[in-house]
C-alpha cells in the first residue's frame, strides 16, 4: 500500500500544480534566484573581491537548499507510511515519476545547448562531442577524471548538481529500507530513525577526508552524492521532525541562517569555487551550508505561517518557483547571450546586479515555455 498523502516531486524538479505548501514552490524561486546570483557574479569577474566576492561566491546556497528540499519531500512518504503502519511508496511508480518530472525539460535543454554551441563560439568546450552529448544526455557526466576538461559543455556547466540529485533518487529507496525497515524495524521509532539519519550524515565527511587524503578518485569524485548527501539528510531530517510535530518559526531560523551565512562568507569556507582545495575549508562549507539550508527550509517544512512563509507563498514567488527548475535548467546559456549579444560586454566586466536582472527577464519566458511544454500532465 502507497502512503498516504505521497509528494511525489522533489527539490529541483518542475511541478505540474502548486504545492500543498505553497511556501515550499516560493523557496524554489528563492534558490534558483540565488544561483543565477551567483554565476552573474562569476561571469562579471566579482569573485575576487575579498568579502564582497566571496558573499556572491556563496549564493550557490542555492544548491543546497534544492537538495534539502529534495530531501524533505521525497524522504515524506516513507516517513507517513512508517507512522501510519504502512508500506513506502511504490518503487516502480517512485521511479517513473522521478524520469517523467526531470528529463523531458533536461533533455530538450541539452540537446538545444549542444545545437546552439554548435553554431556559436561561447570559449572552450571540451564536452562538445558526440561522447560528451552521451554523458551529458545520461547524467553521467561527473564519474570522469579531469571533468573540467572533458564533458563540461558550455551552458550546462551548472549540470552536476542534477547528477548528484538523480544519484540521492536512485539511492533513496535502498536509505529508507535501511533505515525504516532494518534499524527501525518496520516500526515508528523516531529517536533511532533521527540516529540513523545523524549516522549516515557522517558518510559526508568521511568522503571529503578519503578526496582530500588519496589519489585513487578520478578529481571528479568530489561531485559524487556521498559528498554532498549530509545536504540531503538536512532535509530528511524536518520530514521526521515534521512528523514529530515540531515546529521552527521564520522569525528565528531565518536570522541564524543570515547569521551563518556571513561567517562562511570569510575564508574559512575556503576560495570561491565549487569545491575547496583544503580539507578543512570543505568540511566548514559542508557543515555550513547544511545548517544554512535547513535552516531556511525548516519554518516552511514545519508549520510555520509568519512573515517568511507569507512572502514565499506570495504570487509572485510561487510562479518563479513553479518555473525554478526550467530556470536552473536555462539560465547559463541565457547569461552567456545576456553578456555578448544584450548587453555586448566581455566576459568578466560589467555590473553583476544588471546581468542577474536581465538574465531573469530573459530566463523567466524561456522557462516558462519550457515548463509550459515539458510539464507532468496529470
Amino acid at each position: 500500500m502507497t502512503a498516504p498523502n505521497d509528494v511525489d516531486q522533489g527539490g529541483l524538479e518542475a511541478v505540474s500544480t502548486v504545492d500543498r505548501i505553497p511556501s515550499l514552490t516560493g523557496v524554489r524561486a528563492l534558490a534558483a534566484m540565488l544561483v543565477v546570483g551567483t554565476h552573474a557574479a562569476y561571469t562579471t569577474g566579482k569573485y575576487t573581491h575579498g568579502f564582497v566576492g566571496l558573499a556572491y561566491a556563496r549564493l550557490e546556497i542555492g544548491v543546497p537548499i534544492f537538495f534539502v528540499l529534495s530531501g524533505y519531500l521525497l524522504f515524506g512518504p516513507w516517513v507517513r507510511g512508517a507512522v501510519a503502519g504502512q508500506s513506502g511508496p511504490s518503487l516502480a511508480r517512485y521511479a517513473w515519476h522521478r524520469v517523467r518530472r526531470i528529463m523531458p525539460a533536461y533533455v530538450v535543454t541539452v540537446l538545444a545547448a549542444y545545437l546552439i554551441y554548435h553554431f556559436r563560439d561561447g570559449g572552450p568546450n571540451p564536452g562538445h562531442g558526440w561522447w560528451g552529448l552521451f554523458r551529458n544526455l545520461t547524467l553521467t557526466q561527473i564519474y570522469t577524471d579531469n571533468y573540467g576538461y572533458a564533458l563540461l559543455h558550455q551552458g550546462l556547466t551548472q549540470m552536476w548538481s542534477l547528477a548528484v540529485e538523480v544519484a540521492f533518487y536512485a539511492v533513496l529507496p535502498l536509505i529508507a529500507y535501511l533505515l525504516l525497515v532494518v534499524l527501525c524495524r518496520r516500526g515508528w521509532r523516531p529517536g533511532v530513525l533521527l540516529a540513523g539519519l545523524g549516522g549516515l550524515a557522517l558518510l559526508s565527511p568521511a568522503w571529503m577526508v578519503l578526496v582530500h587524503t588519496t589519489d585513487f578518485l578520478p578529481d571528479g569524485a568530489k561531485l559524487w552524492l556521498p559528498g554532498y548527501l549530509v545536504w540531503f539528510i538536512g532535509g530528511m531530517l524536518l520530514t521526521v521532525l515534521a512528523a514529530m510535530r515540531v515546529r521552527v518559526y521564520g522569525f528565528v531560523a531565518v536570522p541564524l541562517a543570515l547569521v551563518c551565512y556571513a561567517i562562511v562568507c570569510t575564508p574559512i569556507a575556503g576560495e570561491p569555487q565549487t569545491s575547496p582545495t583544503g580539507l578543512a575549508q570543505a568540511l566548514v562549507k559542508m557543515v555550513f551550508y547544511t545548517a544554512i539550508a535547513a535552516l531556511l527550509v525548516a519554518p516552511l517544512a514545519l508549520g510555520d505561517s509568519g512573515w517568511y512563509a507569507q512572502f514565499l507563498a506570495s504570487r509572485p514567488m510561487v510562479w518563479l518557483g513553479e518555473i525554478s527548475y526550467e530556470i536552473f535548467l536555462v539560465h547559463l546559456v541565457v547569461i552567456e547571450v545576456a553578456m555578448s549579444v544584450v548587453l555586448r560586454w566581455h566576459v568578466y566586466t560589467g555590473n553583476t546586479a544588471t546581468l542577474f536582472v536581465v538574465t531573469m527577464v530573459l530566463s523567466s519566458p524561456v522557462a516558462w515555455v519550457l515548463h509550459r511544454f515539458t510539464r507532468v500532465r496529470s
